[in-house]
């Protein structure tokens, strides 16, 4: 697998740009967006946190590059989302820390970042396979992931702290390189169907 640098990706007015501390009060502003940070199943900071979160991610590189997720005309961040747990020894990494705010979900722009992230770790990246993970109790999480035409591999068991100190199971999915048209075209489609091209 390529070497994975820090990059910027655009589509359908969507930016993915390499997440840094000049996003914080915008990305303070999308947490604000509904209060997101109250949902004990993701992993949104409280709008004090932002700057030390911003920091955290950019701390983990290079097994994780995290991206703001901003709105091209406006320049409002709408989200974050990151590569994680990059292995290029088996050309592996996955999707995550994936968030929107509120008024952002149930539109085109988490369809669009999955095509932006998924064609980059395919085509430019070189990825073999693509694993995407979420809480057992996110269900919402789990039917948009499924949605991409993802494989569920399985749950890992007692795997992670939440932010309340409760320990989660964790359902994980992956896309294989070749499913990678046959989703390509999904995504595509589901774009068109949404009115964006």
């Amino acid at each position: 697998m390529n070497t994975i640098l820090p990059v910027a990706l655009e589509l359908h007015g969507v930016r993915l740009e390499p997440l840094g501390p000049h996003h914080a009060d915008r990305l303070r502003a999308a947490a604000e967006d509904g209060q997101l940070w109250r949902l004990r199943i993701t992993s949104v900071p409280e709008p004090h946190e932002v700057d030390a979160y911003i920091l955290k991610s950019m701390a983990q590189r290079p097994t994780r590059l995290a991206f703001a997720v901003v709105d091209s005309g406006s320049g409002a961040v709408m989200g974050t989302t990151s590569y994680h747990d990059i292995v290029p020894e088996i050309d592996r990494l996955e999707i995550g820390y994936t968030w929107y705010a509120q008024s952002r979900q149930r539109s085109h722009v988490n369809t669009t970042c999955k095509l932006l992230l998924l064609t980059h770790a395919f085509e430019t990246l070189g990825a073999a396979l693509v694993g995407l993970r979420t809480d057992n109790f996110n269900h919402a999480s789990q039917a948009a992931i499924e949605r991409l035409g993802a494989k569920k591999d399985g749950v890992l068991r007692h795997h992670a702290a939440r932010r309340d100190g409760t320990v989660r199971d964790t359902v994980m999915y992956s896309i294989a390189a070749g499913e990678w048209p046959e989703i390509k075209a999904h995504l595509r489609y589901k774009l068109a169907q949404h009115g964006v091209r």
